[in-house]
Parts: structure tokens; C-alpha cells; sequence
């Protein structure tokens, strides 16, 4: 079976790049549209993920080949910040993760304690801002699962999170991260030999899952990003306004329209920096690893002479 386990819908909120939070959205999807594209597309499951939120998702509930989902925005020391997707959970869960995701420590313990599978997204993108190495090792010590295949982000950066999931012994995931329908399914988990969405969610806490599915590339993140543009667009056009502030937010974004043409630039300055960026975070995480390796990694290097495998640096 194969779940796209990294997709949003319109309830991922406002934007995070300064200076557009006020007229952007992250996503413009229905959920409706987001599950019907996901099965039409190959999958035998969907969920949601939308940031800190499940609302899309409840309206989807109670369907059989569904299960809820959101992307948690686990906050750091200093702001820096975590992105944990959260599997197969309810509505008093979501509640006590909304309340526990300003102390890592306390939101790990807790996802352990109820079982609920749960998998650091994305750890070498700079798009989620700055990140010292001990906030990897945080991540990859509490979370047993480590997204390997990211459908926006570029194979090398995928390669990082790969390879750090191999050092770490851990199971592996995959999912589009879309934020706009023409993406959701490009990237997912498969688990082989299930057959039910409960011998799937069986599957994930026990980390026994492929990722699958097509890196990001320049060209799918820039159209991603004309696409979201597009959709605040139809939302502005297509609604009335509700209050005065809607309607300045509305002229401002309809001015900014021909900012549109710079687009592509911003998207291959993004695109060279998740590169760079993600291999050089990986080569000083490998690095830390090598002089200072957790129980589990000196676990690994001393087993693997007796299977017969080579130790992996």
C-alpha cells in the first residue's frame, strides 16, 4: 500500500516569508480535492498534514481509507524550529501536541507514550531557517521515522536525509509536501504486503516503510510557487471581501501581481541555496557523528563486522 504522507490543504495557514504573511497562504487546497487528486493519482490511503492544524483533515474523518495527520511546529531554543509529521492521531492528541510543541523533550515523550507514529520532516532544507547540529540530534533521537523523500526538495538534499537516516537506524518516509494540487502524490510511502489501512499505520510505528517517488526540482518549485500565486488570486477575486482590512490586503496583493515576473529568479536563488546548504548542515552532522556517536550509532558500527556489513562512516 502507498500514502502520500507529507500534503497540504488550505488550512496550512499564512505564509512564512516576511512581508507576505498578510497576502499569501500556503496552500489554496480543498481537502476534498486534495484526497480525491491523491486517489486518483495512486494512492491507497491519504491523510492531511496541514501545519498545527487538523481542521482540513476533520473533514475528511470517517472515511475508511483515510487517517488524520498534520505537520507539527516543534519550536526550538532561540526559534529555530522542527517539522514533525504526526500520524493516525484524534482531536484530544492534537490538542495536547498544540500545547507540548514549545518543549521538544515533552512533545517526544508524548507522541512515544501514545504510540503515534511520527516523522522529522525535511531536516536539511533551509527553507524552515537556521539549525544547529544539536537540534538534529534532538530530532533524530526522540522520532523514529526521518522523511528521505521530500517531492519539492532536490535529490541532493534528499541524499542528505537519506544517508543521516542510515547512520541513525532509521525507518525511512516519503511524501510530496505539496502545497498546491498539481504535486500531491509525486512522492510518497509505500508499505509492502499491507492490505488495510490498520496493517499501514502497524507498519509506520514499527518504521518499516520505503520511500518512493520523485525528488523537487527548480522547475516544480517555480511553478509551485506561480501556482500558489494564482490561487490567492482566484481567492481574492472570488469572494467577497469581509471586513476593510480584507479589502487592503486584496488591493495589495492584486498591485503585487507583476512582482510575479521575479518569481523564477527567487525560486533558482532557493533552489541553488537548498543544495548548498543541506550538504554543508549534512557534512558537519556526519562530522559530530564520527567524534561523538550516540549509543545507537556505536551500536550499529559494532554489529555490523558480525553481518558481514560494511560500517558506514
Amino acid at each position: 500500500m502507498r500514502c502520500d504522507l507529507h500534503v497540504h490543504s488550505k488550512y496550512s495557514g499564512p505564509v512564512t516569508v516576511p512581508g507576505l504573511r498578510r497576502l499569501l497562504r500556503e496552500c489554496y487546497s480543498e481537502p476534498l480535492a486534495v484526497y480525491e487528486t491523491a486517489r486518483r493519482r495512486g494512492m491507497d490511503l491519504v491523510t492531511l498534514t496541514d501545519h498545527d492544524s487538523i481542521e482540513g483533515a476533520l473533514a475528511l474523518r470517517g472515511r475508511p481509507d483515510f487517517f488524520m495527520g498534520e505537520e507539527v511546529t516543534c519550536v526550538l531554543p532561540r526559534g529555530r524550529e522542527l517539522h514533525v509529521g504526526v500520524f493516525d492521531l484524534d482531536e484530544r492528541q492534537h490538542g495536547e501536541i498544540a500545547r507540548r510543541r514549545f518543549d521538544p523533550e515533552s512533545l517526544f515523550a508524548y507522541l512515544a507514550e501514545q504510540r503515534l507514529p511520527a516523522c522529522l520532516n525535511h531536516p536539511f532544507s533551509a527553507l524552515t531557517g537556521r539549525r544547529e547540529l544539536s537540534d538534529l540530534h534532538r530530532g533524530l533521537a526522540g522520532l523514529a521515522l526521518l522523511e528521505a523523500r521530500n517531492g519539492m526538495l532536490p535529490r541532493v538534499t534528499n541524499d542528505c536525509a537519506r544517508s543521516a537516516g542510515a547512520l541513525r537506524g532509521r525507518g525511512l518516509t516519503g511524501g510530496s509536501d505539496a502545497h498546491t494540487l498539481a504535486t500531491v502524490g509525486r512522492a510518497f510511502t509505500i508499505v509492502p504486503g499491507a492490505r488495510t489501512r490498520e496493517e499501514y499505520l502497524s507498519a509506520l510505528r514499527r518504521a518499516a516503510t520505503i520511500p518512493a517517488g520523485r525528488a523537487g526540482s527548480y522547475a516544480r518549485l517555480t511553478t509551485d510557487v506561480l501556482r500558489i500565486m494564482a490561487g490567492a488570486t482566484r481567492d481574492a477575486l472570488g469572494t467577497a471581501p469581509r471586513d476593510a482590512g480584507d479589502v487592503l490586503r486584496r488591493a495589495v496583493l492584486l498591485l503585487a501581481l507583476p512582482l510575479a515576473a521575479v518569481v523564477p529568479l527567487a525560486t533558482l536563488v532557493q533552489s541553488l541555496k537548498e543544495r548548498f546548504w543541506g550538504a554543508a548542515l549534512f557534512a558537519r552532522y556526519r562530522a559530530d557523528l564520527a567524534a561523538t556517536p550516540p549509543p545507537e550509532v556505536e551500536a550499529q558500527e559494532a554489529t555490523a563486522p558480525a553481518l558481514g556489513l560494511e560500517a558506514r562512516a
